[in-house]
């Protein structure tokens, strides 16, 4: 059997040595070169081509987030960014995964890092899940689409209503950032209702996700609080490491964040939240699944489904970095509409109505 080629790219020594000796005690993998940073990386890439890239950051003469643009745009490979846990870390890291980074493997305690030994299994998981993933895929994820144009930017303020008719949740996970990016960025600055998140990631990077979509969407983007007011025009993405719920008081929807035990493996889940929206009867409930690992969403899409959804979306394999999530619903038969990351806003504005037939 053919051993999955990586290359790996640190301006450390030690990391680079560690790294290449964690990826070299599983039996399926090869490290067939390390190179000092960026420049070295866009040469290797050409040179070796190799399946797998996991990529540092912060680096001398070419950065990563450098390096991967260039990558990315001459010869598309899975790449893995090593990322430490700093707020400065978390933003570099969220922009690399909408840059097309398929993923992220966090330095527990920073830049430079005697316990990466407990990233090992999550490492070696990693590059083995990004070596499988389609070159078409990678190269239709990297491509920039035109965003759906129903009109100029008005004014915010109209959009912050407490009072709406409808309610949209959306989870994803692997490939989720670069996704989230092409839908949420599409909506229009008029868009009334609610959007509800989860992004599997951890702590500080939902923070940082919320920020720059923020910064790059005509819709608000915020990372949920607990007790938060739910109001249309927002979209709210769920905190690392806690579930959010929503709940109905007095004729208010507030959010409602807590840390019981992981579902599934995931805090915040998917699962929860579409159970949560599900169970809001008096609104029309939208539901949607894009790109990740596993079947987080799917079971909770399928009792949203049996409880009166409106609508069901989830994101077809031609466009899935990993086609996990979606197809576990697909599956199971509760999906009403199967696209492409691309044209999911459209579907969106078309099931609310805010976009016309």
């Amino acid at each position: 059997m053919q051993k999955i080629k990586v290359l790996v790219v640190d301006d450390s020594v030690f990391m680079r040595k560690l790294i290449s000796r964690l990826i070299a005690e599983d039996t399926a993998l090869e490290v067939i070169g390390t190179a000092r940073n960026g420049l070295e990386a866009v040469s290797m890439v050409r040179e070796l081509k190799p399946d797998v890239v996991t990529l540092d950051i912060e680096m001398p003469e070419m950065n990563g987030l450098e390096a991967l643009t260039i990558i990315m745009e001459h010869r598309p490979t899975p790449i893995l960014m090593l990322s430490s846990l700093t707020q400065d870390g978390a933003l570099a890291t969220i922009t690399a995964l909408q840059n097309g980074a398929v993923d992220f493997i966090s330095k527990p305690s920073g830049s430079v890092s005697f316990d990466l030994f407990k990233v090992k299994e999550e490492l070696i998981f990693k590059i083995k899940q990004a070596s499988q993933i389609p070159l078409r895929n990678l190269i239709v994820n990297n491509i920039t689409v035109s965003k759906v144009d129903v009109g100029p930017k008005g004014n915010p303020q109209t959009g912050f209503s407490k009072k709406f008719d409808q309610i949209l949740a959306l989870g994803t996970s692997t490939g989720g950032p670069k996704a989230l990016d092409t839908v949420i960025t599409a909506l229009p600055a008029n868009f009334p209702y609610p959007l509800l998140v989860v992004q599997h990631m951890p702590p500080k990077f939902t923070k940082s996700l919320a920020e720059r979509l923020n910064r790059l969407s005509r819709v608000r983007v915020v990372e949920a609080e607990d007790n938060q007011l739910v109001l249309g025009g927002t979209v709210y993405i769920a905190p690392g490491d806690y579930h959010m719920t929503v709940v109905q008081t007095n004729g208010e929807f507030r959010i409602r964040l807590h840390q019981e035990p992981q579902v599934q493996g995931h805090r915040p889940s998917v699962d929860v939240l579409f159970d949560s929206i599900a169970k809001c009867k008096s609104l029309k409930r939208h539901f949607i699944l894009m790109t990740g690992m596993g079947s987080d969403g799917a079971k909770g899409m399928l009792a949203a489904k049996a409880a009166g959804a409106h609508s069901t979306i989830a994101e077809s394999k031609e466009t899935c970095i990993v086609y996990g999530m979606p197809r576990s619903a697909v599956e199971l038969g509760c999906v009403d509409y199967t696209v492409p990351v691309h044209l999911i806003t459209s579907k969106i504005l078309e099931v609310t109505g805010v976009l016309k037939r």
